[in-house]
């Protein structure tokens, strides 16, 4: 049974989530520090150990971190209800926002200052995710293994052509093997023995229950889809694609990035490298979790592929389904592993896995970071093949000079000033429509 805190009403905490959800803003590491200040500093609902304790087990789990915190704390206060509550308002509004720019920027993308608009945002992505590396990097590099793991992985994921769920899978099974026999090499500590941790009576069926629960509920949209519309429409292939993402995306948002540059942009051929980038521009201005970039990606691959369906109802298909599928394991997890908290955290082999898979997310994320500089800056970029290293390859007369010089004033914005994400964007964007709009009215060009 749950323990929740009966003097927080149910609907006070409910006005909460719609809150934090509304003004989410900054991707995880603003998110989870909103988290923070509001139920622990603000309004006491839970102490800071238990916070630390709920993050460190959310970190385990595949998915958007903040969330899944966010659906622990609820779940922890009110049970299933409350949990349920906070996960699905964490993630509504910026949902609808981004559902709303998705169909501007399919409908009118090519409307002047639309163009513009995402020009100055493209050039701000760049420093975004060069300063997602370096934050990830700080928390992750506590060995020099680490370290040497994240230069593997970026040679595995970007020169290799490794897929992202088999390079998670594949490290975090070494390093479960592994670890016992040299623990310096994860920098474990000293935790108390699983064993020692007690799980109550009859825990086991209800796990097992809530999980065949879940499962269904997660994949009846996928059943609905392919009983109306067939086992060859474009809406089941996305469907099952961000199931398959959603199970493996540890590391958060930039990390599913060189999955979704792999499969999405190079393998089925969903959208062009420059749209991945506007998508991830959209993601890091609507508040709720960045990995709403998947709604972007599943609206513009819909709609290009209807079928029998209206474009835009199959692009707003799309992204409903997209949501569905890459947040509702989240509950799934929460639901079933949260009674087994205190034992998942003290298994030194898990924690030595999760120490694998963050060193892997600072290789992958810099490619990322690699991969979106040279589409930003680049017009002509192409790839080479030598044996079976992909090498990518520009054409240096076809570098961007105004992109160039946006992406610099974003990164001292960021990094050199340490200024806001939200500054940032506004400052991009305005430069770029003046560049864009302002500048060529002004000297009288076309």
């Amino acid at each position: 049974m749950v323990e929740s805190k009966t003097e927080v009403s149910f609907v006070e905490a409910v006005l909460l989530w719609l809150r934090i959800g509304c003004l989410s803003f900054g991707g995880a590491p603003a998110q989870i520090a909103m988290l923070h200040k509001t139920v622990v500093d603000e309004r006491k609902w839970i102490d800071e150990a238990t916070f630390l304790h709920a993050l460190n087990f959310c970190m385990l789990l595949p998915g958007p971190e903040a969330q899944q915190l966010a659906t622990y704390i609820g779940w922890r206060l009110h049970g299933v209800k409350g949990g349920l509550a906070a996960g699905v308002l964490f993630v509504l509004p910026g949902a609808i926002v981004m559902l709303a720019l998705s169909l501007v920027y399919a409908l009118l993308g090519h409307v002047p200052f639309v163009s513009a608009l995402f020009f100055g945002l493209k050039a701000a992505v760049l420093a975004v995710v060069v300063e997602a590396v370096m934050r990830i990097a700080r928390r992750a590099f506590k060995t020099r293994a680490l370290a040497a793991l994240s230069v593997a992985s970026f040679i595995a994921i970007g020169l290799l052509g490794v897929p992202f769920p088999v390079l998670v899978l594949g490290v975090a099974a070494l390093a479960y093997g592994i670890s016992p026999f040299v623990p310096q090499a994860f920098a474990l500590a000293n935790s108390p023995d699983a064993d020692d941790i007690i799980i109550p009576s009859g825990q086991s069926l209800r796990t097992v229950r809530t999980i065949l629960v879940w499962l269904a509920i997660w994949f009846a949209p996928l059943a609905l889809v392919f009983l109306m519309l067939g086992p060859d429409h474009r809406l089941l292939d996305i469907g099952l694609f961000f199931a398959k993402l959603a199970a493996v995306t540890f590391g958060g948002a930039y990390a599913l990035l060189a999955w979704l540059a792999q499969a999405a942009v190079e393998s089925k051929g969903w959208l062009q490298p420059h749209e991945m980038v506007d998508g991830l521009g959209l993601a890091e201005t609507t508040p709720g979790p960045t990995i709403l970039v998947t709604q972007f990606v599943g609206f513009l691959a819909a709609m290009r592929a209807p079928g029998l369906l209206n474009p835009v109802l199959a692009g707003i298909l799309g992204a409903l389904l997209t949501t569905w599928m890459t947040f509702a394991p989240s509950f799934l997890w929460i639901f079933s592993l949260a009674p087994y908290l205190e034992r998942l955290r003290s298994n030194r082999r898990l924690s030595a896995s999760l120490a694998a898979i963050a060193a892997i997310v600072v290789g992958v994320v810099a490619w990322v970071a690699f991969w979106f500089g040279l589409h930003v800056l680049f017009a002509d970029v192409g790839e080479m093949t030598l044996g079976f290293i992909q090498l990518p390859s520009v054409a240096f007369s076809s570098v961007r000079p105004d992109a160039l010089v946006l992406s610099l004033l974003a990164f001292v914005l960021l990094l050199v000033l340490h200024r806001g994400l939200g500054l940032t964007l506004l400052v991009t964007t305005g430069f770029g429509l003046v560049i864009k709009l302002a500048l060529p009215a002004i000297l009288g060009f076309s």
